[in-house]
């Protein structure tokens, strides 16, 4: 099968060539679809394809997506954003796939990279469907966070792709620009939309608000059970920063219903207990968040939450228990995901000063 590779671009010059150098060696066909660039977005495209169209930007990135997807002409349809990158090892499996997909496979999803820790190793990140079966026929939906529904056969991948920013300066307003704008005019948002403005509203600081669109998302009963746990977290997090502890444990609890125990979840349970000064509760569940495996889930997944965190933190409330040989064993365990931390050289220091002292 052959590969049209979509994208939508708009003043990409210092990512896009990176992007497309390191998909070029999968891509059978490049479609790029300039919303209004002002730099040397097109020249730097025209070095790898000459399937280069202009859209007249108006908000809405599934209208941007879905004329990208109209000028493919291979098999398969695939997205990318400029500013994500395509790893060697990916670039074979996706060759390898271009080999082997059966025929009756509609979309394919791949594992969405969106931030690393210090030893580059993948700390935040999602599935993404990825891959589309042109006959298929599948639009884009949603004007911002859009997507396409995961309906059809599916086939799941860890292939890996790199959303690599380059500048990590001030957070654009363009995504919750986007969502004022249809809420100033009356647009009635999906549960979905809900959820990704909430997240928004998050991001740019606006707790009040965020709090007022995630109850609004669980509210609606409709959500996507990913989501609702995620939100559930969240939610509880800006509960906690917000002083209303009150609706911390009933939000975190509710997310039980819906699948087993999260780590994430486990680690805002025990910092609710460790802010009261009950470390023996908090420290259980931290200790759980530590034992729980990566989940099996196509959300978004901080893998932090099942390796460093909770390891830090049990050490911490087992310290304050006066028990050093086993904070100390926690911190250790902590050191495995990241050897180089600050806290953890800290700790290792502080404890065994504490355990000479009580031996």
């Amino acid at each position: 099968m052959e590969i049209s590779l979509c994208l939508i671009v708009k003043n990409e010059e210092e990512v896009l060539q990176r992007c497309l150098e390191s998909a070029k060696g999968f891509a059978d066909e490049i479609i790029i679809v300039d919303t209004g660039s002002t730099d040397k977005t097109k020249e730097i495209a025209k070095q790898f394809t000459d399937k280069i169209y202009d859209f007249e930007w108006g908000n809405d990135f599934s209208a941007a997506r879905n004329f990208a997807f109209s000028k493919a002409n291979k098999d398969y349809q695939m997205w990318l954003d400029a500013d994500d990158v395509i790893p060697e090892i990916s670039v074979k499996q996706m060759n390898g796939l271009k080999r082997n997909l059966k025929d009756d496979v509609d979309i394919v999803t791949m594992k969405y990279v969106l931030s690393f820790d210090e030893n580059g190793n993948p700390t935040y990140y999602s599935t993404r469907e990825r891959l589309f079966k042109r006959s298929k026929d599948y639009h884009w939906i949603d004007p911002v966070h859009e997507c396409i529904p995961l309906i059809g056969n599916i086939q799941y991948t860890d292939i890996e792709i790199w959303h690599k920013k380059t500048k990590l300066g001030e957070l654009s307003t363009r995504n919750i620009d986007i969502y004022k704008a249809l809420e100033s005019v009356g647009k009635e948002f999906s549960a979905r939309q809900l959820y990704y403005y909430a997240r928004e509203l998050r991001d740019h600081g606006k707790t009040e608000d965020a709090i007022i669109y995630y109850e609004k998302f669980l509210k609606t009963g409709l959500g996507w059970f990913e989501d609702i746990i995620t939100c559930s977290s969240d939610l509880a997090a800006l509960y906690r920063n917000n002083g209303q502890r009150d609706k911390i444990l009933p939000t975190l609890l509710k997310s039980f219903e819906y699948d087993i125990p999260r780590a994430q979840i486990c680690c805002e349970l025990g910092y609710y207990y460790k802010e009261e000064e009950r470390y023996e509760q908090a420290f259980k569940w931290f200790d759980l968040a530590t034992r729980l495996p990566q989940p099996d889930s196509i959300g978004f997944v901080f893998a932090d939450y099942t390796g460093y965190i909770p390891n830090i933190e049990a050490c911490v409330c087992l310290s304050l228990l006066g028990d050093y040989h086993r904070a100390n064993d926690y911190n250790e365990k902590a050191s495995i995901s990241r050897p180089d931390c600050p806290s953890v050289r800290q700790n290792r220091e502080y404890l065994k000063g504490m355990m000479k002292k009580y031996i």
